[in-house]
């Protein structure tokens, strides 16, 4: 049945897509404006098979089974086109006999409410993954997160707290909380938090908190609350982190400080401390006592101001200079006393770096009585230094100057035993005994001549040399006693090839050595001398002589190896000053003789020189 006028400009005016489908064909009868931007122009008389439009192709399927079988349908967001989507409405109408006639077919858009639902549904999912990710990182964290209601409802807690506390997951995690508390921290952190929530604000405390084996750690907890202006906050978000360790160091550090500070005050030593800049922050108790003055009247510069005028200008120099250069501080200076007197004291600040920044540490330490003694031994020094010399220059004087009349009675006694005959049976034995104690009493002029030109090599300057073309020089110098007695001789350097010594005082040592081993050889076999250098594992250079001679008891006190004038082979000429010589060199350059001896089988000497090599 057409509808009447009125009913069709009612249909024309609605804001949605109107058309009737007449007879089983399901030809148009009726568009409106709006369902033409949906089917296409003219399409009156034609079938909707004919002419679809942007309707989707699976509803016109539906269509013809709807008019047969007098059903109701709705599709709902229809993508029609490319930019539209419709909620699709079919309604068949009847004529006067009840007969379906036609189906009323209903279009409205919904193009931006399915655009605001997919949005929607898009921020969901942005929302859960979010939600998921934050999860995730929340109970993979080495800390416990937490949020809590305005009313101290505990809403959510992270795994890592059941991990802690080995509380079961079904226990009440409001009512439980608190009673893990130390019993010392209950009630503050139940205020803190409480007042928090109360003010709206977050809280920042510290607690002890016990542990699933009953111990209480150190917690720092933190909470900010969830804020949406201009609505109060209704949740807290939060995190626990154990802060055991630092807050133990931390108190060890405070301690430590104390027992310090307490310790600084308790001597009798004016102590000090200095920023980085060198300004004076800390006195102990003994500066204020000994100064007179107070923390406030010594200032920053304190121990400065306490020098005695023509001292002060450079004390302050050298100090701002190892202030510059975080190099050691240490000087002599007079100081003022709380009297007015002035003493001597040695100022000794190192600077000492850690995390906290580089930091100045001092003393003053009062040496006048030490300063006083030194100067009056170092005034009998100079005079035993005067005296030693003159008796060393008196020695080698007499020394040299006695061996031209033991020459001249070397001459004498040579021309008597050309020239005169005694009648005595025991001549040659009486020449022979005077002949010896003339040499004899030659070789101790040299020795003493020597001992005293030794003493006077020990301050001849230090320089590198080369081991090997130094003992080739000593070696050559003994080449007709070598070549005398048959000896063989091994160098072997290569392991220390340099040495940083006195030239002259090395030549002594080695010729000293060397010129025994050839004088107290074996009489059954010929002498076989090695020197041999190496450094020891702590890179001390050493000299070894070793032979295969007569050897000696080094365990004799009756002989002692190394005492002047003393001899165990008296059976050969010698005076006993050559070993004295060897052990006065070494020693003085702060070095030592070892030596090990077999007797009839040699004697091992090893020189450690102290020195590195090169």
């Amino acid at each position: 049945m057409i509808p009447t006028l009125p009913f069709e400009q009612m249909l024309r005016q609605l804001p949605a897509g109107v058309a009737t489908l007449e007879g089983p064909e399901l030809r148009y009868s009726f568009v409106n404006d709006q369902m033409l931007e949906l089917v296409g122009k003219e399409p009156l008389g034609q079938r909707v098979a004919d002419q679809p439009g942007q309707l989707p192709a699976y509803f016109l399927e539906v269509l013809p089974r709807l008019y047969a079988a007098g059903e109701d349908y709705t599709a709902q967001a229809c993508t029609c086109g490319s930019k539209h989507c419709y909620d699709l409405s079919v309604q068949p109408y009847h004529d006067e006999q009840g007969v379906v006639a036609g189906l009323l077919l209903l279009a409205v858009d919904v193009s931006e409410q399915e655009a605001a639902r997919q949005r929607a549904h898009e921020l969901a999912l942005t929302t859960r993954h979010l939600d998921a990710r934050l999860r995730v990182l929340t109970e993979t964290a080495p800390l416990i997160t937490y949020t809590t209601d305005a009313g101290g409802k505990v809403i959510y807690v992270s795994p890592q707290w059941y991990r802690f506390t080995g509380q079961p997951p079904t226990a009440d995690l409001t009512a439980i909380w608190p009673l893990l508390v130390h019993p010392e921290d209950r009630l503050r952190v139940l205020f803190e938090s409480e007042a928090g929530r109360r003010t709206g604000t977050g809280w920042n405390f510290e607690y002890r908190l016990r542990r699933y084996d009953g111990a209480y750690r150190w917690m720092l907890s933190r909470s900010l609350p969830e804020t949406h202006p201009p609505e109060a906050p209704v949740f807290w978000h939060g995190a626990l982190t154990e802060v055991h360790q630092e807050r133990e160091l931390s108190e060890a550090r405070r301690r430590g400080e104390a027992e310090l500070r307490f310790l600084a005050d308790s001597i009798p030593e004016l102590v000090w401390t200095a920023s980085a800049e060198g300004l004076v922050d800390y006195y102990n108790h003994y500066t204020l006592e000994y100064t007179g003055l107070t923390k406030e009247e010594l200032g920053p510069t304190g121990w400065v101001g306490l020098l005695q005028a023509d001292e002060q200008a450079a004390a302050a120099r050298r100090w701002v200079q190892s202030v510059a250069s975080g190099t050691e501080f240490e000087g002599e200076y007079r100081m003022r006393r709380h009297d007015g007197v002035y003493r001597w004291h040695t100022i000794r600040a190192r600077q000492l770096s850690d995390g906290s920044g580089p930091r100045w540490f001092g003393t003053c330490s009062d040496i006048e009585e030490q300063y006083r003694l030194r100067q009056v031994l170092q005034t009998q020094y100079d005079e035993l230094s005067r005296a030693h010399h003159n008796l060393d220059t008196f020695v080698y004087a007499a020394s040299h100057d006695l061996r031209q009349p033991t020459n001249n009675l070397r001459g004498l006694f040579e021309e008597l035993r050309r020239s005169v005959t005694f009648a005595d049976a025991e001549q040659a034995l009486m020449l022979q005994m005077v002949d010896t104690a003339l040499s004899q009493l030659d070789a101790t002029l040299v020795d003493l001549a020597t001992t005293v030109r030794t003493q006077r090599q020990l301050q001849e300057p230090v320089e590198v040399l080369d081991l090997a073309l130094v003992l080739e020089e000593i070696l050559l110098g003994l080449r007709p006693e070598i070549m005398q007695r048959g000896a063989r001789m091994e160098v072997l350097v290569s392991e220390a090839p340099g040495l940083r010594y006195s030239r002259a005082n090395l030549r002594s040592v080695v010729h000293n050595l060397v010129s025994n081993a050839l004088k107290f050889s074996h009489p059954v076999r010929p002498p076989h001398i090695v020197l041999r250098s190496y450094l020891t594992a702590d890179d001390q250079p050493v000299l070894e002589v070793r032979d295969n001679g007569l050897g000696m008891h080094i365990d004799n006190p009756a002989h002692p190896v190394f005492q002047l004038f003393a001899r165990q082979h008296t059976h050969v000429d010698g005076t006993g000053v050559g070993l004295y010589l060897v052990q006065r060199i070494v020693t003085s350059q702060g070095g030592h003789v070892t030596v090990n001896s077999t007797l009839s089988e040699g004697t091992t000497f090893t020189v450690y020189w102290t020195i590195p090599a090169i």
